[in-house]
């Protein structure tokens, strides 16, 4: 007996604007997501900076809006200083997090030249972990400053006259986590944070900070991390960092396809904490969410961890996971998340962008191609326009050992236009085994379709290569 769901939307009833930023993705100096992925001098496809077009159309053409740099565990042992200049003049250096010998020929300018000749925003972290106050404030005037002052006469000396302008800053990378070179607890983080944020703050008031939030739900931390953390920072800073990665461990697919449950629990969470905090100040400001890494990782079943790697060099081959039609599906209930909460979540940022967990896979002096992966995100990014819609699903549960009783359909809208007329987008993920007929209502209003995409979870293994663009079916 085929299972039923309905979905009830119309275009009055909205939840908030959705913000472009939510489309972010992230470029960190960590396996081949630099070097051989987004830039290879010498492939046939390289412009004249060194950087693959082929790279960059596939980016155009997921939708990315927004870049993280340059990490990541990578930033909390990264001098920034060392990094820009004449290239010849850079020495390499052990990166301590990834355990790779960095050679140091892409840093800040080059990072922000290639985003900013891809029209993509770029989203900048400091290191808080082995640096401190003095060198993020010398970033940001770097980056921003205007003629007249050492950092920003530093970079017209290093040939970018015009400053950057970077708006979005992070305050350091997963602080609470031990793995976590210079890691600190929620008070010494908290403080830290407060004084880094005001001095960049100081240098240019118009650009947005993100704090560190928990590194995941299961953290011991959890809870407290941020509400002690945004005791100090809350005046100051304007989002709190999220981060969380799924997988499927045991066969358990049941769990695997609700993952979204436990990223929806995970965000109301932390809107809770942060609230509470602004509550205890009587403050009528609002923290927002930067969910700035977010994917399907299979971090506990294929990556053996950063200390049991080896030293390496020359761009190693570092958690290349392959993805399956299985993995699609949950990457777009993920971002079907994302899309409910529009209003307290603007920023977002699928880790990583190519080779790296990434919805591109390159090889060095070879092709370009897209991960299964690729065709939700792009599809969302594509669509997902106007005002996220506050849908409301009827459907059966299903049981799931990790996240109990789940929804069978869940679902997302937005609403482009105005209220009498525009174009919606809706957003379906059946999280079961077996057809789900769906029933649309949208009293009041006429809707007529206009094409869809379909992605099939089925239970082929994932297929490395150009071949797997054609693991998703289409439907038109």
């Amino acid at each position: 007996m085929t299972e039923r769901a309905r979905v009830l939307l119309h275009p009055a009833f909205r939840t908030g604007t959705i913000d472009r930023r939510l489309f972010g993705s992230f470029v960190e100096h960590l396996g081949r997501a630099v070097y051989t992925g987004i830039y290879e001098p010498g492939h046939e496809t390289a412009d004249e900076h060194g950087f693959r077009r082929d790279v960059a159309e596939l980016t155009r053409e997921l939708g990315v809006t927004m870049v993280r740099y340059p990490g990541g565990n990578f930033v909390s042992n990264y001098v920034w200083e060392d990094g820009v200049g004449p290239v010849e003049d850079r020495k390499p250096f052990i990166d301590l997090a990834w355990r790779t010998i960095e050679p140091n020929t892409i840093g800040t300018d080059e990072f922000l030249q290639w985003a900013e000749r891809e029209g993509v925003e770029p989203m900048m972290a400091v290191n808080l972990g082995t640096r401190g106050v003095a060198a993020a404030a010398a970033l940001v005037e770097y980056c921003n400053g205007e003629a007249g002052s050492r950092w920003a006469d530093l970079r017209i000396a290093n040939g970018r006259e015009k400053p950057y302008g970077v708006k979005l800053w992070c305050l350091g990378n997963e602080m609470d986590g031990p793995w976590q070179i210079g890691h600190k607890d929620a008070h010494e983080y908290g403080k830290l944070a407060a004084e880094a944020g005001k001095a960049m703050k100081l240098v240019d008031p118009s650009i947005e900070l993100v704090a560190c939030g928990s590194s995941s739900m299961t953290m011991p931390t959890f809870g407290e991390w941020e509400q002690t953390v945004l005791s100090y920072t809350y005046d100051l800073v304007d989002h709190i960092s999220m981060h969380a990665y799924y997988e499927e461990m045991d066969g358990d697919r049941a769990s695997f396809l609700g993952s979204g449950t436990s990223m929806d629990r995970f965000i109301r969470r932390v809107v809770a904490s942060a609230d509470a905090v602004g509550a205890r100040r009587r403050s009528d400001k609002k923290i927002t969410i930067s969910f700035d890494e977010w994917n399907v990782w299979y971090l506990q079943t294929r990556f053996p961890g950063e200390q049991n790697l080896p030293l390496q060099s020359d761009a190693p081959r570092i958690i290349e996971d392959v993805y399956s039609g299985l993995d699609a599906v949950v990457v777009g209930d993920l971002l079907v998340t994302l899309l409910n909460h529009a209003d307290r979540v603007p920023v977002a940022c699928l880790a990583q962008l190519v080779n790296v967990i990434a919805p591109i896979m390159t090889e060095p002096d070879g092709p370009a191609w897209k991960q299964p992966t690729f065709h939700p995100f792009a599809t969302t990014a594509r669509l997902a326009r106007g005002d996220a819609l506050d849908v409301r699903v009827e459907a059966p549960t299903i049981t799931t050992a990790k996240h109990g009783d789940v929804p069978a359909v869940t679902a997302a809208a937005t609403w482009d236009g105005s209220e009498a007329d525009g174009q919606v987008a809706v957003f379906l993920v059946n999280r079961t085994a077996e057809p789900v007929e769906v029933e649309l209502t949208h009293p009041g209003v006429v809707l007529s379709l206009g094409g869809g995409l379909q992605v099939t979870a089925d239970h082929e293994p994932a297929v490395h290569g150009p071949s797997t663009r054609r693991r998703s079916r289409r439907s038109t």
